[in-house]
C-alpha cells in the first residue's frame, strides 16, 4: 500500500513537472496577449497556414516564442497575406501593444504600407530587435524610438521614411546595429549618434542627407561598418575616421565631400579594410598607404600628381587628374575644377599640355619621320573622307527628291512632312478637330478657372478640371500665346488633325476665339496619369498609401509600349513624343493608357540611310539635346526615356522619369547593377517592396527590368525598337525562359556580339522561338558588400534605325538590335 502510494505521488510529481513545462512553453497565460495575438492574425491578414486560429500559439503558430506563458519574440518576415488580406495591406499592428514582454518583432519583407505610430516607441520598451526593412513604409520616424533603450538591433532600410533622423537615437545606448539605408530621409546627420559606442554597423546610404559629417561619429570605437555613400554630404571627412580601431568598411561615395586625405596609413586594420571613397571631390596628391589594403577606390575625385607605389594593394584611380595614368578626367575638367576654388593644378606635370603627356620620342630623326608619315596618312584619309561625303550629299539629295514625288500620292496614318505647322486660318482642318466651344462654354465648366479645378501648371500651358452640361468630364488646357510659342498649340492642333490611336488620349474639341489666350479640351481621365497613381490615398482617415499591383502596372507598360510603337512605326514619317515620363501616361477608369503631353510630338530627324552612313564611317553622332536645348527628334530618345519609366514600375520610385540631373543618373548607375539575364534573384534588391508577387511574377518583374535595361544603353544606335520591346512585354516569360534552341545560341554569343540582339531577336523572326535562355551563372556583385557604379551614361544620341528590314544579316542585327550598356557589366558564363 505505502508502495502504491509513493507511485501515485511520483506520478503526480512528473505530472506537475510536465503540466509546469507545457504551460511555460505551450499556453499563452494573459488573456490580453492572446486576444492581441488574434488581432494581430486577423489586422494582417495571415494566413492559417503559419497561424492556425484553432492551435496554441505558442506551440502551433510559426515563428512564435514564448517564455514564461508571455509571447517574446514574433516572426512574419516573407509572409503571404490572405487574398482579402492582400487587398488593402496597411500598418496594422495596434494589438502589439498589449504585447508588453515582446523582446523581438521582425517583419522584413512584409508589406506594412503606413507610417509607424507613436506609441511604437512608447509601449514596447522591452523590444531588443526590430526589423521593418523593406516594408514599404511612409512617413517620419517617430521621436519615441528614443524610449526604446533596450534595442541592440535596429533596420528600417528600403522603406520610403522621409523628413530628418532623430536627436532621440542618442538614447539608444545598447544599439550595435542601426540600417536606415534606402529611404527619402534628409537634414544632417544627429551628432548624438557619435554616443552609441556598442554601434557596430551603421548604415544610412541611398538617403539625401546633407551637411558635414558630425566629428562625434569618431567616438565609436567599436564600429566596424559605415556606410555612407549616395547622400549629398559635404566637407572634409572627420581625421577620427581614420584612427578607428575595428573600422573595416567604409562607403563614402556619391557624396560632396573635398578636401585632401590624409595619411592613411594611421588605419589599424589596412590589410583586410575596404575604403570606398569614389564619386566625391576629393583634391591634392594621393596619400601613401604605408600598408596594402584590401580593396580602395578613389576613382572619381580629382587627385593630381604622381602615383605612389602602391605595392600589392588593390587600389582604384580612374577618373582623376593625375600624371600618366590611363582612364583620367581631361585637363579642362581638371583646371575648371582647380580654378573654381583658387587650387593650384599641376597640368599633368605638362603645363602647356592640352590633356595627359604622351611619351618623348627617342630621337629627332625619328620624330621628323613620324610626323612625315602622319601627314600622309591624314591626308590620304581626308581625300577619302571628301570623296564619301560628296557622294553621301549626292545620294540623299536624289533619295530626298523621290521621296517629295511619293509623298505625293502616299496615304498614310501619319502626317505627309515634316514642315511646321501651317499658320492659323491656313489650310489646316477643324473639322476633324472635334468641336468648336465657345469662350462662354469654356469658363463655364472650368467654374472660371477657379483655383479648386487648377489639376497643374504644365510646361505648355496649365490644366484645368471641367464639366461640361451633359455632365461630361473634361480637361482644358490654358495657352498664353503671349508667354508661349504660337506653333506650340498648332503643332498639336495639326497632329490631331492627322493622327488617330485609341492610345492617345481622346482630343474633344478647342476654343481659338479669344487672340491672347488658347484652349484645347480632352476627354478627363480618371485615374490621373501614372506618376500620381503609382502609390494613392487609401479612402480612410489616415494618409496610408496603396500601391499599383504587379498586373496593373504590367498592363501599364504595354499601354505605353502600344502607343509608342504607333507611332514610330505605323506613321510615316515616324513621329517622336519628346516627352516620354510617368505624367504623361494618363490613366482611364479602368486603368487603359492614354499617351498625354502631345505638344512636343515631331517627326524624326534626319534619315535612316544617312545614319546608317554615319555608323559605317563611325561618324560621331549628335547628343540628345538638339541646339535648341530641346529634346532630340529621335526614336532612339523616347526609347531612353521609355526604359526609365519602366523602372519606375519596377522598383516604385517616384520622379525617375522626370529628371535627368545627376543624382539621378547616380540612381540608375546603382540600380542597373542589379539587373541580370543570368541571375533573377539580383532583382530581388530594387524591386518595389510594397509589391506582393509570387514566383512566376517575379519573372515578369525580371523580364521587365531586363527590357528597361536594354532600353537604357547609352549608344541610341543599340536600344531595341519599340514594336520589339512591346512583344516582349506582351511575353514576358518568354524573356527570362529557356526555349528550344536560343540556349545554344546564346552561349555561342562571342565576347563581341549583342545579347540583346538574342533577346530582341526572336521578336523580330519568329514569335515561337525563345529569346534569353534562365543560364545560372555567378552573379553579378562580388562578396564584398562594397558598393560599385554601374554604367548608364549620358542620354547618348542618333537615330535609331531601321523600322523594318530583313534580319538576314549579321550586320543589319547589330545595327538595329542593342547590346549591353558596357561589356564588363554584363557577366558571360563560360563557354562550352
Amino acid at each position: 500500500m505505502l508502495h502504491l502510494k509513493g507511485r501515485v505521488v511520483l506520478f503526480c510529481f512528473v505530472f506537475f513537472l510536465l503540466f509546469d513545462s507545457t504551460f511555460e512553453q505551450g499556453v499563452v497565460s494573459s488573456l490580453a496577449e492572446k486576444f492581441a495575438l488574434l488581432q494581430l492574425r486577423s489586422s494582417l491578414g495571415l494566413r492559417a497556414k503559419e497561424w492556425p486560429i484553432k492551435g496554441n500559439p505558442c506551440l502551433n503558430w510559426t515563428n512564435i516564442v514564448c517564455k514564461n506563458g508571455r509571447v517574446t519574440e514574433i516572426n512574419i518576415s516573407g509572409f503571404k497575406r490572405t487574398r482579402v488580406g492582400s487587398q488593402n495591406p496597411q500598418f496594422s499592428v495596434d494589438a502589439l501593444q498589449n504585447l508588453t514582454f515582446l523582446e523581438s518583432f521582425n517583419a522584413s519583407n512584409f508589406a506594412l504600407p503606413g507610417s509607424i505610430p507613436q506609441w511604437f516607441g512608447l509601449r514596447l520598451t522591452s523590444l531588443r530587435i526590430l526589423d521593418l526593412r523593406s516594408c514599404s513604409i511612409i512617413g517620419p520616424i517617430p521621436s519615441t524610438f528614443g524610449n526604446l533603450t533596450s534595442l541592440s538591433i535596429l533596420d528600417l532600410s528600403n522603406n520610403k521614411l522621409v523628413r530628418s533622423i532623430p536627436t532621440e537615437f542618442g538614447s539608444l545606448q545598447n544599439l550595435t546595429l542601426l540600417d536606415m539605408s534606402s529611404n527619402f530621409l534628409n537634414g544632417t546627420i544627429p551628432q548624438e549618434i557619435g554616443s552609441l559606442l556598442q554601434l557596430k554597423f551603421l548604415n544610412l546610404s541611398g538617403n539625401s542627407l546633407s551637411s558635414l559629417i558630425p566629428a562625434q561619429l569618431g567616438n565609436l570605437s567599436n564600429l566596424v561598418d559605415l556606410d555612407l555613400s549616395s547622400n549629398s554630404l559635404t566637407g572634409q571627412l572627420p581625421d577620427a575616421l581614420w584612427s578607428m580601431p575595428g573600422l573595416q568598411f567604409l562607403d563614402a561615395s556619391a557624396n560632396n565631400f573635398t578636401g585632401v586625405l590624409p595619411n592613411v596609413s594611421s588605419i589599424v586594420n589596412a590589410t583586410s579594410a575596404v575604403f570606398n571613397l569614389s564619386q566625391n571631390m576629393f583634391y591634392g596628391n594621393l596619400p601613401s598607404l604605408g600598408r596594402s589594403f584590401s580593396f580602395l577606390d578613389l576613382s572619381g575625385n580629382y587627385f593630381q600628381g604622381k602615383t605612389p607605389d602602391y605595392g600589392q594593394s588593390n587600389v582604384s584611380v580612374n577618373k582623376n587628374c593625375l600624371q600618366n595614368v590611363t582612364s583620367q578626367r581631361s585637363r579642362s575638367e581638371c583646371a575648371s575644377f582647380y580654378s573654381e576654388r583658387g587650387l593650384s593644378f599641376d597640368d599633368f606635370g605638362q603645363p602647356n599640355a592640352t590633356e595627359p603627356p604622351l611619351p618623348a620620342p627617342k630621337s629627332s630623326k625619328k620624330s621628323h619621320k613620324s610626323v612625315i608619315i602622319l601627314a600622309a596618312v591624314l591626308g590620304g584619309v581626308g581625300l577619302i573622307a571628301l570623296v564619301l561625303i560628296c557622294l553621301v550629299l549626292l545620294f540623299v539629295c536624289t533619295r530626298k527628291r523621290a521621296a517629295t514625288t511619293q509623298r505625293a500620292t502616299e496615304v498614310g496614318p501619319g502626317p505627309a512632312s515634316s514642315s511646321p505647322p501651317p499658320p492659323p486660318g491656313v489650310s489646316l482642318n477643324f473639322s476633324s478637330l472635334g468641336d468648336a466651344f465657345t469662350y462662354q462654354q469654356i469658363l463655364q465648366a472650368t467654374g472660371e478657372f477657379s483655383d479648386s479645378n487648377l489639376m497643374k501648371h504644365g510646361h505648355s500651358g496649365d490644366l484645368f478640371r471641367g464639366t461640361l452640361e451633359g455632365g461630361t468630364l473634361i480637361v482644358v488646357k490654358r495657352i498664353d500665346v503671349r508667354s508661349a510659342k504660337k506653333e506650340s498649340y498648332l503643332s498639336e492642333l495639326d497632329f490631331f488633325s492627322k493622327v488617330s490611336h485609341s492610345r492617345l488620349v481622346p482630343f474633344m474639341g478647342h476654343c481659338l476665339e479669344n487672340e491672347n489666350e488658347k484652349f484645347l479640351v480632352y476627354k478627363y481621365m480618371p485615374n490621373g496619369d501614372l506618376s500620381s497613381s503609382l502609390f494613392r490615398k487609401n479612402n480612410s482617415d489616415d494618409d496610408s498609401l496603396q500601391s499599383l499591383d504587379w498586373i496593373t502596372r504590367l498592363k501599364i507598360a504595354i499601354g505605353t509600349a502600344e502607343g509608342l510603337s504607333y507611332l514610330h512605326h505605323e506613321c510615316n514619317p515616324p513621329l517622336v513624343h519628346r516627352d516620354v515620363q510617368a505624367s504623361s501616361v494618363l490613366l482611364d477608369d479602368k486603368f487603359e493608357v492614354r499617351l498625354g503631353s502631345l505638344n512636343e510630338v515631331c517627326a524624326q530627324e534626319g534619315d535612316t540611310h544617312q545614319n546608317r552612313i554615319s555608323r559605317l564611317l563611325r561618324l560621331p553622332q549628335t547628343s540628345e539635346q538638339g541646339a535648341s536645348g530641346t529634346a532630340s527628334a529621335t526614336c532612339a530618345y523616347d526609347v531612353f526615356c521609355f526604359g526609365k519609366v519602366l523602372l519606375e514600375l519596377v522598383t516604385g520610385k517616384l520622379g525617375i522619369s522626370a529628371s535627368n540631373d545627376a543624382s539621378m543618373k547616380e540612381w540608375l548607375d546603382g540600380t542597373l547593377k542589379y539587373v541580370s539575364i543570368y541571375d533573377k534573384e539580383l532583382v530581388t534588391n530594387i524591386v518595389d517592396p510594397s509589391l506582393i508577387i509570387d514566383e512566376d511574377l517575379l519573372e515578369e518583374v525580371w523580364a521587365m527590368a531586363i527590357v528597361a535595361r536594354s532600353c537604357l544603353n547609352p549608344k541610341p544606335s543599340r536600344r531595341p525598337l519599340m514594336r520589339y520591346i512591346l512583344k516582349a512585354l506582351e511575353n514576358p516569360l518568354k524573356v527570362v525562359r529557356e526555349e528550344h534552341t536560343s540556349s545554344a545560341r546564346l552561349r555561342a554569343t562571342s565576347s563581341r556580339s549583342s545579347w540583346n540582339a538574342a533577346l530582341f531577336g526572336s521578336w523580330r523572326s519568329s514569335s515561337d522561338v525563345a529569346a534569353v535562355p534562365a543560364i545560372p551563372a555567378s552573379k553579378l556583385e562580388g562578396t564584398s558588400s562594397l558598393k560599385q557604379s554601374g554604367t548608364t551614361g549620358s542620354q547618348g544620341s542618333g537615330h535609331n534605325g531601321d523600322n523594318g528590314h530583313s534580319s538576314s544579316t549579321r550586320r543589319q542585327s547589330k545595327e538595329i538590335f542593342p547590346e549591353p550598356l558596357e561589356e564588363q557589366d554584363v557577366e558571360r558564363p563560360h563557354e562550352e
